[in-house]
């Protein structure tokens, strides 16, 4: 295998927040057959002989096999399904999200509060941390979400729209739609709804979205969409207590997915409706909603504390808010609550 002269890096980093684990990444991913020196990475990248050493322990500590020679410098070897910033932004044609920083963590407590960190620290809108793995992932009202190594797609993006609090739950319903859509346009599975965040095949989860607001006053300060998708988990792999209700799509189809093209088409998708739902709020966005749930029409159950309503769901109207006409003909606005079919 042969030293090889790297490309100029004028071509290829175009965007300034790449940072310099991302560049070096890049490097040795464009030329894996064959090695690159370190005095070449060191001059091309503008850091010390020390400072890529640095990088390619970090990177070696986060799962990439990289091979190293005293003569011949560095060289990066197969690799799993593992997700890197410059793996995203490749070819990815979107304006905001993908293109600001994001953050790659091996494992973290949970992707929503490192964002909310971010976020309370000025990160700009359409900044992304993406997790390995958490050992605290939430879903609503603190429910755990399985967030095995290297398996699934754990993602939080800060949002900072110009809506009032009492829009944002419409944030909600648009993330669905987009991350439905984007999993059919890839590999047509069939998959629905269920109101208000989760995303099934069948009867079973795949997905489910966490999204947090903070206000200041009558307004939104920032929005944290978290987005929990399980890509290849196999079923023996989720904890006794939730295989029957949970499932990813290697179990479904029996196929391995790259998770890195599924965040991509997730981040397209996602811009596409978020730009919409700026436009016009969720009513742009409500006939993409109903035709991927197949709740209108069907007999329910809603649980809120304290509190059940039965009867069957008439609508959704141009907030997101469910429509439900009880046996006694009453109508009610589900702001929020536990469905249960």
């Amino acid at each position: 295998m042969d030293i090889c002269q790297p490309f100029p890096a004028e071509k290829r980093f175009t965007i300034d927040i790449m940072t310099t684990r991302d560049k070096l990444l890049a490097y040795l991913q464009a030329n894996p057959d064959c090695w690159v020196s370190g005095e070449i990475l060191s001059r091309s990248l503008k850091v010390s002989r020390a400072a890529i050493n640095k990088h390619i322990k970090k990177l070696r500590h986060d799962g990439y096999i990289i091979e190293s020679s005293t003569k011949k410098g560095y060289r990066i070897g197969e690799q799993h399904d593992l997700i890197s910033a410059d793996e995203i932004r490749n070819h990815l044609t979107t304006t905001i999200f993908g293109q600001q920083k994001i953050f790659i963590l091996k494992e973290t407590d949970s992707t929503n509060l490192q964002a909310k960190k971010a976020a309370a620290e000025g990160e700009p809108e359409g900044t992304i941390v993406i997790a390995e793995s958490q050992h605290s992932g939430r879903g609503r009202k603190g429910r755990e979400w399985f967030s095995p190594s290297n398996a699934g797609i754990y993602a939080s993006i800060i949002l900072r729209p110009r809506i009032s609090p009492a829009e944002a739950p419409g944030i909600t319903l648009m993330t669905a739609v987009a991350v439905v859509e984007s999993l059919i346009s890839l590999y047509a599975i069939p998959l629905k709804i269920k109101w208000p965040n989760d995303i099934l095949i069948g009867d079973k989860k795949i997905a489910g979205i966490l999204t947090e607001i903070s206000t200041d006053m009558d307004r939104v300060d920032y929005i944290i969409v978290g987005i929990g998708l399980n890509v290849n988990t196999a079923v023996h792999d989720f904890p006794a207590a939730i295989q029957k209700k949970a499932t990813s799509l290697y179990a479904a189809t029996g196929k391995r997915f790259s998770r890195v093209t599924v965040l991509k088409t997730i981040l397209q998708e996602f811009e596409t409706y978020y730009d919409l739902f700026k436009r016009e709020g969720f009513s742009g966005i409500r006939d993409r909603w109903i035709a991927h749930s197949d709740i209108i029409g069907r007999n329910v159950m809603i649980r809120k504390i304290g509190e059940e309503v039965e009867g069957r769901i008439i609508d959704i109207d141009q907030e997101g808010v469910l429509i439900l006409q009880d046996h006694l003909e009453k109508v009610h606005r589900i702001f929020s609550g536990d469905l249960v079919l």
